[in-house]
């Protein structure tokens, strides 16, 4: 009875990842499909011109750079200060998984609620108006937990006697984290940036009320009231008039855009993540 449980079981997992497979590459394959003969040189380098059934995404691929890149100047001195205290200074297993679970609890919470965050504390208190500022700082703290978590794993599979041996060596604990620790959780934190820029390039909620317009907007020169154009919100608007045969095939050229943009930074990662294997393979 057992095995027979347990072969029903190994069954449905198998049944489920290829489902989640096929969908998957049904999806994708769609927005190549369709989005391929679209995408081209002069799409990428033209500005948008009659409100998306002409010209290119240049601006638009240009301030959802300008977003990540923001984001992750935000998130990076916060993630390292939040894995170090949760893995090194807290010496407690009970506050360790305390944070945890607060660096958990936090990756689940809907996006929409940072954009009106945002929305109530940049954009109406500080009087920012919609900023690219605004929405860079909200996806840092987006991705916040997923990088935090990425390092604290990667603290926490580093070998004692590494700290150990520096200790020995006589070094402060703030050497040895700069000398010791930071240097092999490099890794780690390409690992957990890269994935978190991944979820955040195709966010469209945090920056809807607070970072991005739809047209109107070139390369930002300011903070206050200096809007970006995106590429998910630019998808957002010409989805709704999709039906146009012009501007349907420019709403699968700027997904299958933004499709790539992911897919590079998640391949990043990938031989990131095999050599922190490896290295821990002959630990």
């Amino acid at each position: 009875m057992r095995k027979l449980l347990d072969l029903t079981f190994r069954a449905a997992a198998v049944l489920c990842a290829l489902l989640a497979c096929l969908i998957f590459g049904w999806i994708v394959s769609a927005i190549v499909w369709r989005g391929f003969s679209v995408v081209n040189w002069r799409f990428l380098t033209e500005p948008m011109r009659l409100a998306g059934a002409e010209g290119g995404i240049f601006h638009n691929l240009i301030g959802t750079l300008i977003l990540l890149s923001t984001a992750l100047i935000v998130t990076t001195p916060l993630s390292v200060g939040t894995a170090l205290v949760t893995a090194f200074y807290i010496q407690s297993e009970r506050w360790r998984r305390l944070c945890l679970l607060c660096l958990y609890v936090l990756n689940g919470v809907p996006s929409l609620l940072f954009g009106l965050f945002g929305f109530i504390v940049f954009v109406s208190f500080f009087g920012w108006g919609k900023s690219w500022l605004t929405g860079g700082i909200l996806l840092g703290f987006m991705i916040l937990p997923t990088v935090s978590v990425a390092l604290v794993e990667r603290l926490r599979s580093l070998p004692p006697l590494r700290m150990e041996a520096a200790a020995g060596l006589g070094l402060s604990r703030s050497r040895i984290v700069w000398f010791v620790l930071l240097p092999q959780c490099l890794g780690g934190w390409v690992s957990g940036s890269f994935l978190g820029l991944a979820r955040a390039a195709g966010e469209t909620a945090p920056i809807l009320f607070t970072a991005t317009i739809f047209a109107g907007a070139s390369i930002p020169s300011g903070i206050k009231e200096n809007p970006v154009l995106t590429l998910p919100y630019h998808i957002f608007i010409l989805a709704q008039d999709s039906f146009d045969q012009a501007i349907g095939g420019k709403v699968w050229g700027t997904a299958l855009v933004l499709l790539m943009l992911a897919f590079c930074m998640s391949l990043v990662v990938l031989p990131v993540r095999l050599r922190i294997h490896e290295e821990a393979d002959h630990v």
